[in-house]
């Protein structure tokens, strides 16, 4: 991590190869021990560019850790009962440890149907019902991988984070409700803000730690900051010039943070980090 007279970058490219090698080393001692190599499938439905960019990397940096990467890339016309039909035959496969359906999927298909179908113990992302329930009773399984990034690096801060408030802008399912939960189980004091909520400016300038995730691009303020607050930007936007922003303007909040996440570099590279951690996780808990 870098200290500058400003908020001091949260190096998340940094952070998410540490914690590769460490995947990398566990599943290195696994196959020294005889123990099966992880075994993670990933499913693509369609030619969406985006996806198509993610899900590369993802099969990329599996192999990268020792684990074996089964593809399964479907037309964009496969109907749910084919991709139901196939998450059944991976979950009954007992050399596959976890299962990623790459979201977004084309109109025709449901996405809670899908996410519904995998079976929790090989559920990667950490999105089935149970996985999340598990997290909302301190108990958690397998975890939502941004969001579990986001504790990671906050941890990388030797913060205390308890008695904290951390104000969460965004309540989606992949973000803000398993972030809240995250840090209430960290024994935050937590605020979920979205579209309908008052004085978002006033309610950012009482958080100790804000985590933006609305999807807007610099929305959030230099001046609406606490002095010396952590900030992590969980925003990705394309500008029309190409470039990357978050949803936090970096420059001048930066100004005000005692840390803070950049965009690109910052929570992005957690989110594929923690997919193979959850995946190693899958696996050992499969075996017990």
């Amino acid at each position: 991590m870098e200290n500058t007279t400003t908020g001091r970058i949260i190096d998340g490219k940094a952070i998410a190869e540490q914690v590769l090698e460490e995947v990398k080393m566990a599943v290195d001692m696994r196959r020294r021990d005889g123990l099966s190599q992880p075994g993670l499938a990933v499913i693509r439905v369609g030619d969406d560019p985006a996806s198509a960019v993610y899900v590369r990397n993802k099969r990329r940096r599996t192999e990268e850790v020792g684990m074996r990467s089964i593809s399964h890339d479907l037309p964009t016309d496969t109907d749910e009962a084919t991709l139901l039909a196939l998450i059944d035959e991976l979950n009954n496969n007992p050399t596959v440890h976890g299962i990623l359906v790459q979201l977004p999927l084309p109109p025709q298909i449901n996405a809670e149907e899908v996410i519904e179908r995998i079976a929790p113990k090989k559920d990667v992302d950490g999105f089935h019902p149970y996985n999340v329930g598990r997290l909302v009773l301190k108990m958690p399984t397998l975890r939502s991988c941004t969001p579990f990034g986001c504790m990671r690096l906050l941890k990388e801060t030797n913060e205390e984070l308890i008695g904290k408030h951390a104000v969460i802008i965004g309540q989606s399912n992949i973000v803000g409700r398993p972030m809240a939960l995250e840090l209430l189980m960290a024994r935050c004091t937590i605020t979920v803000c979205h579209s309908k909520t008052y004085d978002l400016p006033g309610l950012i300038g009482q958080a100790d730690i804000v985590v933006a995730g609305m999807g807007r691009p610099r929305f959030v303020q230099g001046g609406w900051i606490k002095s010396g607050a952590i900030v992590i930007d969980v925003g990705i936007n394309r500008l029309d010039n190409g470039t990357l922003c978050g949803d936090v303007d970096f420059e001048a909040a930066r100004q005000r943070a005692s840390w803070i996440t950049p965009v690109p570099g910052g929570v992005g590279p957690m989110t594929i980090a923690m997919l193979l951690t959850n995946t190693l996780e899958a696996a050992r808990w499969q075996e017990r």
